[in-house]
């Protein structure tokens, strides 16, 4: 990277939905680390949900143009809103603290040392946030990752290099965490929440320096990271602990003067005490057996809300499916593809953004009311979400799984095959498929000048895509669809779905229609009006 970068809302914005994305890849990985505190197998989910909820909030703040403070300040509240579990309220709390320190630096915010000070201030505030901190955890990864960037910078050097000091220092203070935390030790892995820090990190690292955390290779010692599978779980000897019987979460509405005497009341209930926020919000967070306690003590501090409780006692493992129908869930690009979609009893989940969220996806699974659904992401950025979704679901008894269609079209071919008298695992074989065999395309116009893998494009330019891939620049939208679909049937194929953006698009699509009807004249075509914006054309070949 020429130059030292500037560190501003739309770098920031980056780094959460760098750090995010490398959530959605390791949030399986995490989860099966987890053994403490207590062995539930979500620490991943926790972490990919909260940074979720700070990302979106990033997002709002990018769209309204905000500056860095105010952007800082806003993915800080994100994460405080959005904060599950033990690492996710303590990720919170350190943006917090990230905020609090870069959002007042002015033009210094890029500086080394204004950095690292912000690196350090995260981790006192990560220590300061938990009631009895445990070394061996996420805090002592924070410590020395903030530790080795104020050593770097006192050498003078840049901030991208601070980052990777940081970066490479909470590497190998996780790999330590074995030998500071006995159950760690015994469980032969490395600690849950101090991994999913440094895919954080990474993701920092990356966005200064343009490094990719591959490029530098970092093990985990002889501490195994689990290898990942549907079964996979982390045998831990509990016979010695008593651990309480539920999470309790809640947001809570009060002053500052109120949250010490909030402490006091809570911390003899139970182990795994966290308030984290500011006047006038809190995230409180605690394991008790008795939860009605825990909420009285919020209640009498100021006004809770959003309450969560999760009983911890059941052992770590998949639970048994809750009963009822099984559904599909699906997410719909527009309002045509939702019509189509509930005309085949289809739950469907709609957004005004690109993707849809954890939270509206696991809302339409719970909407759903079955005890086994199918889940159809329909967009590359929604599987992650999904994924999240699902195991939130599961933890509540449902039977969930995820089918990871990266289109709309993917989406229609697996709910046409659709049987709910089949088993459970027949449906799914069934509808992942017939969703692999679905070759999809979509012809867009370019909004700017940018080099795509056909080449560089201008804006007004009609971009054609197979696969995800850029394969046609032109600048006649109906000489690129065809294009599209002739390069689609290439390979071979029996039907082809066509979805007009609009009722002004049907026109293109029935000169595509034509065109497959006079060189393929043996392939069946159907149209639809899907209401997608951006797109004038997606197309499926099956």
């Amino acid at each position: 990277m020429v130059g030292q970068p500037v560190l501003d809302a739309k770098v920031v914005l980056r780094w959460c939905r760098a750090a995010l994305a490398g959530l959605a890849e390791a949030r399986e990985e995490i989860d099966a680390l987890n053994v403490f505190p207590v062995p539930d197998g979500d620490t991943g989910t926790n972490l990919y949900l909260t940074l979720e909820s700070a990302t979106e909030a990033a997002e709002r703040a990018h769209r309204e143009n905000a500056a860095l403070g105010p952007a800082l300040a806003a993915i800080a509240r994100g994460a405080l809103l959005g904060a599950r579990g033990n690492s996710g309220v303590i990720l919170a709390q350190m943006f917090r603290a990230v905020a609090d320190a870069l959002g007042t630096a002015g033009d210094t915010a890029t500086q080394p040392a204004v950095f690292a000070a912000a690196l350090t201030k995260a981790a006192d505030a990560g220590y300061a946030a938990v009631a009895h901190p445990v070394e061996g955890t996420m805090l002592s990864v924070a410590r020395a990752a903030a530790q080795a960037a104020t050593e770097r910078a006192e050498t003078g050097a840049s901030s991208p290099d601070v980052a990777l000091a940081a970066a490479d220092a909470a590497h190998a203070a996780l790999n330590r965490t074995p030998d500071q935390l006995e159950i760690l030790r015994r469980a032969g892995v490395v600690d849950a929440g101090g991994r999913g820090l440094t895919v954080v990190l990474d993701a920092l690292d990356m966005i200064l320096t343009g490094r990719r955390p591959l490029d530098h290779p970092r093990t985990v010692t002889e501490h195994a990271v689990p290898s990942v599978t549907a079964d996979t779980t982390v045998t831990v000897d509990t016979t010695t602990q008593a651990s309480p019987a539920y999470e309790v979460m809640y947001l809570l509405d009060a002053p500052q003067s109120a949250i010490p005497a909030l402490r006091t009341m809570l911390e003899p209930l139970g182990d795994s005490l966290i308030v984290v926020g500011g006047e006038p919000l809190w995230n409180v967070h605690v394991h008790v057996d008795d939860a009605g306690a825990a909420i009285e003590a919020g209640i009498a501090a100021g006004r809770p809300h959003r309450i969560r409780v999760t009983y911890l006692a059941e052992p770590l493992g998949r639970p048994e499916p809750n009963g009822g129908a099984r559904a599909v869930v699906a997410f719909a690009a527009g309002d045509g593809l939702a019509t189509l979609f509930e005309s085949a009893g289809v739950t469907v989940v709609q957004t005004s953004v690109g993707r849809p969220s954890t939270a509206e996806m696991l809302a339409a699974i719970e909407r759903s009311g079955a005890g086994e659904v199918v889940v159809l992401p329909n967009a590359r950025d929604g599987i992650a979400a999904a994924e999240a979704a699902a195991a939130e679901a599961r933890s509540a008894g449902v039977r969930v799984a995820v089918i990871p269609t990266r289109a709309q079209v993917q989406g229609i071919a697996a709910a046409a095959v659709h049987e709910p008298a089949r088993t459970f695992d027949a449906d799914v074989v069934a509808m992942t498929t017939a969703a692999g065999h679905t070759r999809h395309g979509a012809v867009t116009v370019a909004v700017r000048e940018a080099v795509t893998s056909a080449g560089v494009c201008q804006a007004g330019d009609v971009l054609g895509v197979v696969e995800g891939d850029f394969v046609v620049i032109g600048d006649d939208v109906r000489a690129v669809a065809v294009g599209v679909v002739e390069r689609m049937l290439a390979a071979g194929g029996e039907l082809v779905t066509v979805v007009a953006g609009s009722e002004s698009d049907r026109a293109l699509a029935d000169t595509v229609t034509d065109a497959v009807r006079r060189s393929h004249p043996g392939v069946d075509t159907v149209v639809y009006v899907g209401g997608q914006p951006r797109y004038p054309l997606l197309i499926g070949v099956e």
